[in-house]
């Protein structure tokens, strides 16, 4: 019998945002162990980004046609043999190794999914496992302890959002280096802002005359270079983006891959569902826009989650 045809982002080379297409695949079928989810939102991340343009080809090499993706939620539409966990008709939220989620369907095994949730949009449990996993992994390794000085490059983005937040919970100042549009949301989640560009180094010596203790890097090599040269020791300093800089000076580089359980992205799901973190998200787009927002991503001035929305048409 004919299997019904399901819609995928691919990419048949590395380049920019416009070697991405949707085509037609056949519906995936869960193995054992599986399920079948109809996606109804997926997440994008600057990570995706750096696969499909190559500059992550010796850590994470695409094989062509790839897809991508990684973040999902949506809802059981088939079981494989052997599961007992979710049911046809469970609303759930997880993630993909496969680069699969930027589909209508796709197959995910049973311990990589949650149930979602009541209280959690669709375009939020679409887009939680990248971020949170890799904001829960980037604050705990640089050990944070309560009254130290943290600071935080991309403050604002989509990770630094959650990371920000979740060091305050620790009762930890959090310096947000970001741009002086992000002021009024740093300084209501208990942040304060020490705006990125020239003369950087220097503002972040008068907030914290008595030094910065930890460093979380979630831009680039520059800020990795910074934290070393303001003295913060680098077993402290985390990057999930500056891989060679790290191994350079000897920093740590721990991010989703550290903390990519059903356990902590249910506990980052509790977190936002019960209201004690906040969670945005900036802009949804339906699948066939995929290189609109990606478009949008990579500028890189984006506050809160850009999300796809795979059952969605213009």
């Amino acid at each position: 019998m004919a299997t019904t045809p399901t819609r995928a982002v691919r990419f048949d080379s590395y380049g920019g945002p416009e070697v991405l297409y949707v085509t037609d695949v056949e519906r995936p079928v869960p193995s054992a162990g599986e399920v079948l989810v109809e996606v109804r939102a997926a997440g994008i991340n600057p990570g995706e980004a750096g696969i499909r343009t190559g500059a992550l080809h010796d850590r994470f090499p695409a094989t062509f046609p790839s897809g991508e993706g990684s973040d999902l939620a949506g809802v059981v539409v088939e079981v494989g043999d052997g599961v007992s966990e979710f049911a046809v008709g469970d609303e759930v939220l997880g993630f993909s190794f496969q680069r699969s989620s930027h589909a209508t369907h796709t197959t995910v095994p049973v311990d990589q999914l949650i149930h979602k949730p009541a209280q959690l949009p669709w375009e939020v449990a679409g887009s939680l496992y990248v971020v949170g996993a890799t904001a829960y992994a980037a604050v705990n390794a640089v050990a944070p302890q309560r009254g130290e000085t943290v600071a935080v490059s991309a403050a604002a983005g989509g990770v630094g959002s959650l990371v920000v937040q979740l060091l305050a919970q620790r009762g930890v100042r959090v310096l947000g280096i970001a741009s002086s549009n992000n002021a009024d949301w740093l300084g209501a989640h208990g942040v304060e802002l020490v705006e990125y560009g020239d003369g950087l180094a220097e503002r972040l010596r008068h907030a914290a005359p008595d030094g910065v203790d930890a460093f979380i890097d979630l831009f680039g090599p520059e800020y990795v270079e910074l934290a070393v040269d303001l003295g913060v020791p680098t077993e402290r300093i985390n990057t999930i983006i500056s891989f060679d800089k790290a191994a350079e000076v000897g920093a740590k580089t721990e991010g989703s891959a550290e903390a990519s359980t059903p356990a902590v992205l249910q506990e980052i799901a509790d977190l936002i569902a019960s209201g004690a973190v906040e969670f945005d998200v900036a802009k949804t787009y339906p699948l066939d826009r995929v290189v609109d927002a990606f478009v949008e991503l990579e500028r890189r001035h984006t506050h809160g989650k850009i999300v796809l929305l795979p059952q969605q048409t213009d």
